[in-house]
């Protein structure tokens, strides 16, 4: 960590804390206001968004990124519109600072209660995904809270862009112009700067690779919400309708590739093999590899060998692993061994199969006929997400405006004195 990074954390950490403790008291309209002036620059500029974008593509190109990672970094008109829109549907959700839960009375004559009241200043640090800029700021703002957002080096070009509509829109709307800072350095020691700075930053959410997340937890002097990779599964059951579990299995995995909430292993039971076979041909149609246990090779020829290693993997590629087992309760054996406790799905017509799965499968989303790729904020009902947290404290799956709020205690009274 060098020391230009330190003093340039302790600019932004103090200009957040100010900015923070202003946040606590804005008013509601304010914070729309800036989210509305937002959505209609990134409409009204896509173009100039879209060319900065373009720059972090021709970097990538010419530093070979990941397929997976190009995917996440790749801005369009579409992606650009649907920032805009998440902004708008942040805007229309209520806001939770303030409100006033469990007001109960107790013999003394008081009534006891909770407030949502924001965390503080808030560290975001992600990888590839510049729509991310836009969802944290928006998230962050709408529920009281000063960010400080820290992207990665591939995207900055397209952060800039993001980040300069953002802020301005905050200005205009009357608001502290420190509410939102993108950390507008490439300099890998503003990591270590951002998560050692435990005077002025209140919560890490890191969002990226596995190497990212683990470094941050391990060096994090400031607490941190951990989105872990996305091992997620589908489990096709016996008393599964078929052509759910084809369309269900499909999307799952090839709605899109590089995202977390993407299929990585299909589990069939072994009286539902007789779905594998379209669910294989298709998979191969669209360019998938196919990799499976020996239940599975017998399918399709074009299967290849599966290790204990595949279990395990997150591939955020056009590769996929299935395996046969012989019940549910197998089935959830394997998602407690393997599962990155991020999302998975069982697809069956079974009521009390049905019930077993969502109780026993110990992840921040659990399904009953549905794909994985629903593990989103926007399809929550949360406007956007700043991430999915794998972790149990203090939220958990999509964080969004409720989980950018902590809860205090609060107690109305009249004139009560305790005897």
């Amino acid at each position: 960590m060098t020391d230009l990074a330190v003093e340039t954390m302790n600019t932004l950490g103090k200009q957040a804390k100010a900015a923070a403790a202003s946040l606590r008291m804005a008013d509601t309209n304010k914070k729309n206001q800036a989210l509305m002036l937002a959505a209609k620059r990134f409409r009204d500029d896509m173009e100039d968004i879209l060319a900065a974008n373009a720059q972090d593509m021709e970097n990538a190109d010419k530093n070979n990124l990941e397929p997976a990672l190009k995917d996440r970094l790749a801005l369009n008109e579409e992606r650009v519109e649907a920032m805009a829109q998440g902004l708008e549907e942040i805007a229309a959700l209520p806001d939770p600072v303030g409100a006033i839960s469990d007001l109960v009375y107790r013999p003394s004559g008081i009534q006891v209660g909770h407030m949502r009241v924001p965390l503080g200043v808030i560290g975001m640090i992600y990888e590839s995904r510049p729509n991310v800029t836009a969802d944290a700021a928006a998230l962050c703002l709408k529920s009281g809270n000063a960010c400080i957002l820290r992207g990665g080096s591939e995207a900055i070009y397209s952060n800039r862009a993001i980040a300069k509509r953002l802020r301005s829109a905050i200005v205009d709307a009357g608001l502290d112009e420190h509410a939102v800072q993108l950390i507008d350095s490439t300099d890998r020691a503003m990591v270590g700067a951002l998560i050692t700075a435990k005077d002025d930053v209140d919560v890490i959410i890191p969002r990226g690779g596995a190497g990212l997340i683990q470094r941050i937890s391990a060096e994090a002097k400031v607490p941190v919400i951990k989105h872990l990779d996305g091992i997620c599964h589908v489990y096709i059951d016996k008393a599964a309708d078929r052509d759910m579990a084809v369309s269900i299995a499909l999307n799952a995995k090839t709605h899109r590739y590089g995202v977390c909430n993407a299929m990585e292993t299909l589990l069939v039971h072994q009286d539902a093999v007789d779905c594998l076979p379209e669910i294989i041909k298709q998979l191969l149609d669209k360019g998938v590899e196919v990799r499976g246990c020996a239940k599975t090779q017998a399918v399709n020829d074009e299967v290849i060998a599966a290790s204990d290693e595949d279990w395990a993997t997150e591939y955020l590629a056009p590769i996929l692993s299935i395996r046969v087992v012989n019940d549910v309760q197998q089935a959830i054996a394997h998602i407690e061994k393997y599962s990155s406790a991020h999302t998975e799905s069982i697809v069956t017509e079974d009521y009390s199969t049905g019930q077993m799965f969502l109780r026993c499968v110990d992840s921040s989303s659990v399904m009953w006929n549905a794909s994985t790729r629903f593990a989103d904020g926007f399809e929550y009902g949360l406007g956007a997400e700043i991430g999915i947290s794998t972790d149990r404290l203090h939220v958990r799956g999509p964080v969004g405006l409720e989980g950018l709020t902590t809860q205090k205690w609060i107690v109305l009274g009249q004139g009560q004195i305790r005897q």
